[in-house]
């Protein structure tokens, strides 16, 4: 039996965007539903599991990056926004808000189909049954490898695709420092300073769910000249 194809949102209040992006997923394989705007999403999204929602930041009433926040309260689907071009602050506002990755506008269809496949390719695979899980501890939070849940006390964490990746990332080079050219690497991004601060937003985001003080970092800590570490109990 074959895997389903991956089911993709499209959320952009540009008809025309709507429907060329909706032609162009659907001939390489993909389910696509679209949404033209943030209230339509929420009631389709109420309704219906995705594997990916692409989504407009510049959008009528609840903005692309005001919604991904929002959602992220109960949702772990990955969120790729496409941002105006050269909006930088756009972009790392969308990457706090809990975004695995952005596209600026215009772009070539061709390169959405490789940065969706990118972050589908990050997910983590089901664990198998049978298995004994490994726990990395880190003070009151606790790291689950096999099944990528993260854990403080009895209350679930919930992570991003882009925050489990890494958090397997550093899993297999525990307490070995990890440059940020890697990270970006390993994550499927394009190389670049750009990506580096993205990666180091991420990491941020990510502190502030590990760590008892994110801004003196016990467990996932800056190696000065080198990258970060992971280093659990």
């Amino acid at each position: 039996m074959t895997d389903p194809s991956p089911h993709i949102l499209i959320v952009d209040d540009d008809e025309r965007i709507r429907g060329l992006l909706r032609k162009f997923l659907a001939r390489h394989g993909f389910l696509v539903s679209v949404a033209r705007d943030a209230a339509h999403a929420r009631r389709v999204l109420s309704g219906l599991e995705f594997d990916l929602i692409v989504m407009d930041v510049m959008m009528p009433g609840e903005d692309g990056v005001t919604l991904t926040r929002s959602l992220r309260e109960t949702l772990q689907t990955p969120v790729l926004l496409l941002t105006a071009r050269g909006e930088t602050e756009e972009r790392i506002a969308g990457l706090e808000a809990g975004a695995d990755d952005y596209l600026a506008k215009p772009f070539e269809p061709k390169e959405l189909l490789l940065r969706i496949n990118a972050i589908l390719r990050r997910m983590p695979e089901p664990a198998p049954e049978a298995t004994v899980p490994k726990v990395l501890q880190m003070g009151p939070v606790r790291y689950d490898i096999e099944r990528s849940e993260l854990m403080r006390g009895n209350d679930p964490i919930r992570l991003t695709a882009t925050e489990v990746q890494l958090m397997r990332i550093f899993s297999e080079h525990l307490r070995e420092p990890v440059s940020r050219a890697k990270l970006v690497e390993d994550l499927g991004r394009d190389k670049g300073q750009a990506q580096e601060r993205a990666v180091d937003v991420q990491i941020t985001r990510l502190r502030r769910k590990i760590e008892t003080d994110p801004k003196q970092p016990r467990y996932l800590q800056t190696v000065r000249g080198e990258g970060y570490m992971l280093a659990p109990d």
